[in-house]
């Protein structure tokens, strides 16, 4: 038995860690997992919940258990692995899905699942080791990350908290209507959250969200700069053809494949 544990330990070692043409591939399976089961929880957060869609969260969640088990196998620390808040959202993640055989379709289990947009950065991070497009674009494709993950989890919990109390908050589109109207400053005022907790909710929201928002849409919008420090003033973003420093104006050279 003891034998069998350390085989096994050492095939997912392989697989997870490894650097062979099948453990690459394996990845790349699990990259494309995670960005389906993304897609999957945000196209379905918008649809009724039926029984095709119960049979998908279980074997979603069934896979995700698995491979959450293998990676806490194969990690060097296991605590700070569990600790980590990328482990913490895909565990509630897989509670949220597995627990719809025993809890039945609780609202705010499904919108949980809006967490696992915290994958994306994982599949961000390892698709920017492997392509030079991503490295070079990394700013605004983690602006978009940012903003996507943002509005979602807002909208989660703009849903989680109204819902109950709330006629003008019937389903999901609505919250994530009032959520994009508010955070744009557009605020139409058809849709107000009520209660103490949803007028709390509303000024963090306009606070908070607005400002973060703005920034990252500004990130997302303003011309393209590229990463170079320059040595005299430590300026780190410059125009992809700037020859001067903007700051100091040093003369700076900044690597060009001659486009």
């Amino acid at each position: 038995m003891l034998k069998t544990s350390h085989t096994l330990k050492a095939r997912l070692e392989t697989l997870y860690l490894g650097n062979s043409r099948q453990a690459v591939a394996f990845r790349y399976a699990l990259l494309a997992f995670d960005v389906v089961t993304i897609g999957f929880f945000v196209v379905s957060s918008f649809m009724e919940y039926n029984t095709w869609m119960i049979a998908a969260d279980l074997l979603i969640g069934a896979v995700l258990a698995v491979d959450f088990a293998a990676r806490l196998v194969v990690a060097r620390n296991k605590w700070q692995y569990l600790v980590e808040l990328e482990t913490l959202a895909d565990i509630i993640v897989i509670f949220s899905l597995l627990s719809v055989a025993i809890a039945g379709n609780f609202a705010f289990l499904r919108v949980l699942r809006a967490l696992r947009l915290l994958r994306s950065y994982h599949v961000l991070s390892e698709v920017r080791q492997r392509y030079a497009v991503f490295v070079r674009h990394e700013a605004v494709i983690q602006a978009i990350v940012n903003l996507l993950v943002f509005i979602f989890v807002v909208t989660a919990v703009v849903y989680v908290i109204q819902k109950p109390i709330n006629p003008a908050i019937g389903n999901y589109i609505d919250a994530l209507y009032f959520t994009v109207t508010t955070l744009t400053t557009t605020g139409f005022g058809d849709i107000t959250l009520t209660g103490t907790s949803g007028r709390l909710l509303a000024v963090i929201i306009m606070v908070f969200g607005v400002a973060l928002f703005l920034r990252l849409a500004q990130t997302i919008f303003r011309p393209q700069k590229v990463k170079y420090t320059c040595p005299d003033c430590g300026l780190n973003r410059h125009d992809p053809d700037a020859v001067h420093c903007k700051h100091c104006g040093r003369v700076i050279m900044i690597e060009t494949e001659g486009e």
